[in-house]
């Protein structure tokens, strides 16, 4: 397992976040990391404490999710210089509004106990009327230090183009769902060309597609699992992939998509599975 984390810790796995508007220090960003979403704090300890043992070094959570605290005692038990674990949180629809942001990152801080944030994400674009204030509030929290990178979840193309001609930093990051069967073409490509690094939440479609014959079928041919094939799908398209699960063999499993390739031929059969589908709702469509 050692010979996995040092493999896993090493290698060519992150990305630059830039944020237009603002000259701060360089942000390297994991490009996996371990989700957390709906996991309850004894499991996301858990979790997350294996998920740092094996060689994660990004951990996804929110307020919504109520962990916060959990998932910062893992990381400061790990024995793990800080510097070497990028830590994400959140602010729900609820606390949007300038002041009620700001308050939101302070107990978020606080709940995870790790003097900052690596990044902060505005966790989706409502409600509408409170998120351009929102905006200036995570402006205020990037250049106050206490986060490392600032960006959005959950925002389609209208929302950004809102944001753009409202702000005066840009968000360096935008966490939508994203997996071959829901591929976002038109935001990804609008935020690729935006300079907007892309995170892909619920990557293995909640688990709700990986009997998909085209998937079983070309991860036969790699002798890897469908999973794995859908993480790696995420990886060579550039996006940072967020995997959840709460069970050690998935946690291992999931970390173990850097030996191997998926041809541009099979590459071409996983874009052809899009069909627009998502688990639940899409928030990149509303208002």
């Amino acid at each position: 397992m050692a010979e996995k984390a040092a493999a896993l810790a090493a290698g060519p796995l992150s990305v630059e976040l830039v944020h237009k508007g603002y000259d701060g220090p360089v942000v390297s960003i994991p490009k996996l990391g371990l989700g957390v979403y709906q996991v309850p704090p004894k499991d996301a300890l858990q979790a997350t404490a294996l998920a740092l043992k094996i060689g994660y070094r990004h951990i996804d959570s929110a307020a919504l999710y109520r962990n916060e605290q959990a998932v910062g005692r893992a990381v400061r038990e790990s024995g793990i210089p800080r510097d070497q674990i990028f830590v994400t949180t959140k602010v729900w629809n609820s606390d949007q509004g300038y002041q009620n942001t700001l308050r939101a990152f302070d107990r978020s801080l606080n709940e995870l106990g790790l003097g900052y944030v690596d990044l902060y994400l505005v966790h989706s674009p409502m409600p509408a009327q409170r998120r351009l204030e929102t905006w200036k509030a995570m402006e205020e929290v990037l250049k106050s230090g206490k986060a490392k990178a600032i960006g959005v979840s959950n925002y389609g193309v209208h929302h950004l183009q809102e944001l753009f001609a409202n702000c005066n930093i840009r968000p360096s990051v935008n966490q939508i769902q994203l997996h071959p069967f829901g591929a976002h073409k038109e935001l990804v490509n609008f935020c690729e060309n935006e300079g907007i690094v892309l995170e892909a939440y619920s990557p293995l479609t909640q688990g709700r597609r990986l009997n998909d014959r085209t998937l079983v079928q070309i991860a036969k041919e790699y002798n890897k699992s469908p999973a794995q094939i859908l993480i790696r799908w995420c990886l060579q398209k550039n996006f940072v992939v967020l995997p959840k699960s709460v069970t050690p063999q998935r946690i291992l499993e999931n970390s173990q998509v850097f030996d191997f390739n998926i041809s541009e031929a099979n590459m071409a059969k996983l874009d052809a599975l899009d069909e627009g589908w998502y688990c639940g709702w899409d928030p990149t469509l509303d208002r």
